[in-house]
């Protein structure tokens, strides 16, 4: 069996419209504009997510802060921050606990 969209005249031209429309891509990281913010979006992630999630959200964190300002809380350099938070990376947990602090977080085991 066969099916066709009908579609009427108007619905056409709104759709013709569509096809030329370019989207951007979302970014968290512009929406995370205060530290009450940041910790909740972490310790959402830290409940919902695995330990990749973790370091990912806290990439987001720290862009939304500014990579330069939490390097320079953590004591690392920016380079090191971004490979330590980048998707291939395996940072350790000393580096992590600092950019937790530096992203004015702490973390607690309940």
């Amino acid at each position: 069996m066969k099916y066709e969209l009908q579609t009427t005249g108007s619905f056409n031209i709104w759709f013709s419209g569509l096809k030329n429309r370019v989207t951007k891509p979302f970014d968290i990281a512009k929406h995370l504009e205060t530290e009450e913010d940041i910790r909740n979006f972490l310790k959402e992630v830290a409940e919902t997510g695995n330990s990749s999630d973790l370091i990912h959200a806290i990439n987001i964190a720290s862009r939304a802060k500014g990579m330069t300002e939490v390097a320079r809380q953590a004591g690392v350099t920016r380079t090191s921050l971004y490979k330590s938070l980048s998707g291939d990376a395996n940072p350790r947990f000393e580096t992590i606990m600092k950019i937790i602090e530096a992203l004015g977080c702490r973390l607690a085991i309940e």
